[in-house]
């Protein structure tokens, strides 16, 4: 029988096969059309990474809590979750009092958008206890193991990504760390960033940025295997070129004056800048989404240097061979 392309053959068993493994079909089979399956990612079915942003007001004032960016119903999945494969999260703390950070994930990245305090985290299997202080600018990222305290000094606001969508969609628990937890100190990070935003030539480079790595991950030199971090900053006045990639981005605006903004766009025009796009306004302590594939350019018509952390799923794309990064 020929199919459309809109129709399926399923096998015309009644149930699930009950007979030995050589049964040639059994009742959960189907076949579909190639042209029909062959890209099944459109609306009511796998759903495209919609945009979307957030605002400081989010978590600008109220009790300790755990925030989430979850866009799990216009994703169709389990929730909470911000792409497919990573949850995003702002943890508002009041001063003196602590919030555990709880999920099934190989990797859950902080970054410290105000206030201070101290992460502890007990023993767990063979992974030793351990205390991180944090305070504003820190970024620190933690492997699978016991869910951490973070307990604040002051008030403080953090921004947390881990990877337990994936985890949760592979229908796995983790069983081992991959890394160390590790501390990426503000101090060292903006000198580091400052530098090298002030060497010859770097006027002239299509980002200006850090990729924080690991040395328990040197091939793909991310900040863990599954998520990649990005320190970045677009200059007073700066029109960064657009660019893409196959993992979805996560956008922190750390720091920014008004009159910055990211265009975003699925094509280009001739001359390289993205056409029909849509413009995304930053604000300070809000997040965004980039979807996969998309071009996006940052451009920064402000009197001040702006700061952003863009946190992807791309360590796992790049282990992966398919993060296909592109530049126009």
């Amino acid at each position: 029988m020929t199919q459309t392309p809109e129709h399926a053959t399923t096998s015309p068993s009644s149930g699930p096969s009950s007979g030995p493994a050589s049964s040639p079909t059994s009742g959960k089979a189907q076949l579909f059309d190639y042209r029909a399956a062959a890209n099944p990612v459109r609306p009511g079915l796998t759903d495209p990474i919609p945009y979307n942003a957030w605002g400081p007001e989010l978590h600008a004032s109220g009790p300790s809590a755990i925030l989430p960016l979850d866009l799990s119903q216009q994703l169709g999945t389990p929730g909470p979750a911000t792409s497919p494969a990573l949850a995003a999260h702002f943890i508002r703390i009041q001063a003196d009092e602590g919030v555990k950070a709880a999920a099934q994930a190989t990797s859950s990245l902080f970054f410290v958008l105000s206030g201070s305090g101290e992460c502890r985290r007990s023993a767990e299997g063979t992974q030793p206890a351990c205390s991180i202080r944090w305070s504003q600018g820190d970024l620190f990222v933690l492997p699978a193991g016991a869910a951490p305290l973070l307990h604040a000094d002051t008030d403080s606001v953090l921004y947390w990504v881990h990877d337990a969508p994936l985890l949760t969609y592979l229908g796995v628990t983790p069983s081992e760390a991959r890394f160390e937890a590790t501390h990426y100190g503000a101090e060292w990070l903006r000198r580091e960033l400052q530098a090298l935003a002030d060497a010859p030539g770097s006027a002239r480079s299509n980002r200006l940025s850090l990729l924080l790595a690991n040395h328990d991950l040197p091939s793909t030199r991310t900040v863990t295997h599954v998520l990649w971090a990005m320190f970045g900053m677009v200059p007073a006045g700066a029109t960064q070129a657009p660019h893409r990639h196959q993992s979805v981005a996560l956008d922190l605006i750390i720091e920014c004056q008004p009159g910055v903004y990211t265009l975003v766009g699925t094509e280009l025009n001739e001359d390289g800048s993205i056409r029909n796009p849509k413009r995304i306004d930053w604000q300070s302590g809000g997040a965004f989404i980039t979807p996969p594939g998309h071009w996006h350019a940052h451009v920064n018509e402000s009197g001040a240097t702006a700061w952003l952390l863009p946190i992807q799923d791309a360590g796992l794309q790049t282990y992966l061979r398919s993060l296909d990064i592109r530049f126009a």
